[in-house]
């Protein structure tokens, strides 16, 4: 996942106003405390900081690549 389909599903799966405030502001412990935005400045993948919104949101995995997608997203990078 890029950085900008990141910041697509954000938009698509939260919505832009809360998506992006959501980014800056929830602090992630899978994300060694940090925020999203946070974690990506600090170089982890954009799939890994996008998994661990959605799981921290409780996001399905049937939602996490946005309204009628019919895929899973892929697994987290370990």
């Amino acid at each position: 996942m890029r950085l900008r389909e990141f910041w697509q599903l954000v938009d698509e799966v939260f919505g832009r106003g809360v998506g992006r405030a959501l980014a800056r502001e929830q602090v992630l412990g899978a994300l060694g405390d940090r925020t999203p935005v946070e974690a990506l400045e600090a170089g982890i993948q954009p799939r890994d900081v996008w998994h661990a919104l959605c799981d921290a949101m409780d996001v399905p995995d049937a939602r996490r690549w946005g309204p009628g997608r019919r895929r899973n997203a892929p697994p987290p990078s370990r």
